[in-house]
């Protein structure tokens, strides 16, 4: 008879973590390690949620949560260190962490490692030890991201000098370090390409050759004002590059399919009279369908200053057209204003929205119904990826 141990348990053991005490009395002999099987988490959905619990009351132990937005239920989670960047692979097989641990909690050596966990039982599979210096922002996409092929994962440096690290998914090795002259994050396009933003209003574009070293740069002119108008670092992906939301509202698409980005005339999310007065927030401020061509933004009434705070209403956008097409609001009261938002990409998909009091609320993405509201998935979720 085998023994099945869950994708959690696992994880705690692998950890390293202390086994419960036994209990009173004789106790069989533990069964061989080839008797132990690890439980898969079923088949994958659609509606599958990564949520990423940055853990403000203790942040040395920060999670991923796996949610099932069907049965709303908690599939399991991956324990991912300080101040995390996750992702998941272009094929869907793997959870990325890049993340940080101190040898004695808190403080102590310390480790900065990349870690990869199994999608089928989150089990870890492996690391790479990268130099000490990963970047610890708020929640981010662009803290640990792949390539479009897999063959490079891309994580970022600050001491505060900036650069990224170039690495090899496959082998498990660090393959070249590059200088971004103050630019920082990663924004990953094809195979070989990967953009940092500057603060300067730029984006610095890097092409990298077979072996993961530079092969060119360039700097695109800039494409807002940092001092008027500043925007979201957190870009929002789109089919041909990403979309960077300013803090007035403004919205700035970037095609990275040319050699050099190419910027397209910026749009805004609020009428003349609402500028300033609406405004977009939180954390991940924006999420694309991208056959449906549906934008969706936390949007808040707010003064200068107000940009972390969260959404009151989900402001529904037409990505050609630029028009709204729908105002949903948000019960704040009952759940808390709207800091992160994710959509699946199916043909019936669901909008996910973590809130400020730690809910995941589960809304049908065509019509704005809430279908379900997941009370405490954690202590402070930010971020959100459908695999």
């Amino acid at each position: 008879m085998k023994r099945i141990v869950s994708g959690v348990m696992l994880l705690a053991l692998v950890a390293g973590a202390a086994p419960p005490p036994a209990a009173a009395g004789p106790q069989p002999p533990p069964l061989p390690a080839e008797h132990l099987t690890v439980a898969k988490v079923g088949p994958k959905s659609p509606h599958w949620v990564y949520v990423v619990d940055y853990a403000f009351n203790n942040e040395i132990d920060t999670r991923v949560y796996l949610f099932d937005g069907d049965t709303y239920r908690r599939i399991g989670q991956i324990d991912t260190g300080f101040s995390p960047g996750v992702n998941v692979s272009p094929d869907g097989k793997t959870v990325v962490v890049a993340t940080t641990y101190f040898a004695r909690g808190g403080h102590g050596t310390r480790t900065d490692v990349v870690e990869f966990n199994d999608t089928a039982t989150l089990a870890k599979t492996g690391e790479i030890v990268i130099p000490p210096k990963h970047t610890q922002t708020l929640a981010s996409l662009f803290t640990a991201a792949y390539s479009a092929d897999g063959r490079f994962l891309y994580t970022p440096y600050l001491t505060p000098a900036a650069s990224f690290g170039v690495l090899d998914p496959v082998r498990k090795t660090v393959l070249s370090e590059i200088d971004t002259a103050g630019c920082t994050l990663v924004f990953p396009w094809g195979v070989n390409r990967v953009s940092s933003i500057c603060e300067s209003g730029r984006l610095l574009t890097v092409t990298l050759d077979a072996q993961g070293h530079e092969a060119t740069r360039n700097t695109s002119d800039p494409f807002f004002d940092p001092d008027k108008d500043p925007v979201f670092a957190q870009g929002v992906p789109l089919a041909d590059g990403y979309a960077y939301i300013s803090f007035l509202g403004e919205v700035h698409e970037v095609d990275l399919t040319h050699p050099k980005p190419v910027m397209r005339a910026p749009w805004p999310l609020v009428s003349g009279q609402e500028k300033g007065t609406w405004r977009p927030g939180g954390v991940q401020i924006g999420a694309v369908h991208q056959s449906l061509g549906k934008m969706f933004v936390p949007m808040h009434r707010g003064g200068e200053g107000s940009h972390k705070t969260g959404g009151s209403e989900i402001w529904v956008f037409d990505m050609k057209s630029h028009r709204r097409t729908a105002r949903w609001p948000v019960d704040t009261k009952a759940a808390g204003e709207v800091v992160a938002v994710q959509v699946s990409q199916d043909a019936a998909p669901l909008l996910f929205a973590a809130t400020e009091k730690a809910d995941l609320l589960i809304l049908d993405a065509q019509t704005g119904r809430v279908k379900h509201d997941e009370k405490k998935l954690g202590q402070t979720p930010q971020l959100l990826l459908n695999p």
